[in-house]
């Protein structure tokens, strides 16, 4: 089957690998149908050292079920599933309470054994604590939408829970990309009454008010920060969503919380140096980490059917699965926000 690879930064490619295959008796065999390039591949694509081997590459996938294990009971061949970025087992202790992005059993997709899901098919470990099946007769329109599901649009909503977005209030969101643009959505089913988007590309700023960001702040840094300031009658907001990863990102996102206020982080973290003291001095929280998505799912679908929420217009450019590594490469240079797959 063909599937991408990547073998060091800015190498990605998309070759014939082995076909997927049934390991375990609780897996299933998906033959996918969608699937999404993450902001979290630039990471790589950015930096990964050369190998001799390469790294599967993908996460973000909605998928046909061709076939399953003896032990699988939820989903059967034919059926159309969504698999969030993180497959879990849904029975331990993490699970039952909603954080299976913690599973003891769980793992990524793209690592060992187990294939990535910007290929043709992916073996799914864990199927009956990781697939969701979706309605048979679901339009394609919604296939975008409802493959955000699997990430970013959970990732979204993940940050605007961490941060407690409560009805009626502010939230500033830092970050125009993927996630930050799913947490005004988020922002907005939560009731916030007031969302500041921090980011300046016009075309993510558009869709970020299309969404129901109310206030734009082009700003970057200190003067981001002051902007904000100005903007909340020199309080700050309740709740704010971190969703770049970058040192910066964080640092300005502690000082434009308000004192007893949240953070909700769900940026991938560059590194570990963000003077948390900030957050100390204010009384103010910081919440966040890799999103339970599997958790979510399940509200969020049905806005998604419903027509009430639509994050799959984040994905700004579509192609095969062998216009991928320029795909990468698009992103990369912030030429698109989002690229679907389909294969």
């Amino acid at each position: 089957m063909r599937a991408t690879v990547m073998y060091e930064a800015g190498d990605v490619r998309v070759e014939s690998v082995p076909d997927a295959r049934l390991i375990e008796p609780s897996d299933a065999l998906v033959r996918v149908t969608r699937a999404g390039i993450c902001g979290s591949d630039l990471w790589p694509y950015k930096s990964m050292p050369k190998g001799d081997v390469g790294r599967r590459m993908g996460h973000e996938f909605i998928v046909v079920v061709e076939d399953v294990g003896s032990d699988v009971q939820t989903v059967k061949k034919g059926d159309l599933v969504l698999s969030p970025f993180l497959w879990s087992d849904g029975t331990c202790v993490y699970c039952r309470e909603g954080l299976q992005s913690e599973c003891l059993h769980g793992g990524r997709y793209g690592w060992g054994d187990v294939d990535g899901g910007q290929g043709e098919a992916v073996r799914v470990p864990k199927a009956d604590g990781t697939l969701v099946v979706l309605p048979v007769a679901v339009d394609e329109a919604l296939l975008p939408s409802l493959l955000t599901l699997t990430d970013v649009m959970g990732t979204g909503h993940h940050a605007a829970v961490t941060a407690h977005v409560k009805s009626g209030e502010t939230v500033a969101i830092v970050g125009d990309g993927a996630v930050g643009l799913c947490g005004v959505i988020a922002s907005k089913r939560l009731g916030a009454s007031r969302i500041l988007l921090l980011g300046s590309n016009p075309d993510r700023v558009a869709l970020g008010e299309a969404f129901g960001a109310t206030d734009v702040v082009r700003e970057r840094g200190d003067e981001a920060v002051e902007r904000v300031r100005e903007l909340t009658d020199g309080q700050g907001a309740h709740s704010v969503l971190e969703c770049v990863g970058l040192e910066q990102a964080m640092v300005t996102a502690l000082e434009i919380v308000r004192p007893g206020g949240a953070v909700g982080r769900v940026g991938i973290p560059e590194h570990e140096t963000t003077p948390t003291s900030i957050a100390f001095w204010k009384n103010a929280n910081v919440g966040g980490g890799p999103a339970p998505v599997r958790a979510y799912i399940d509200d969020l679908l049905a806005d998604v059917l419903e027509g009430r929420i639509e994050p799959g217009r984040v994905f700004d450019r579509t192609g095969t699965l062998e216009e991928v590594p320029d795909g990468y490469r698009a992103m990369n240079d912030r030429e698109v926000l989002k690229f679907q797959i389909k294969p």
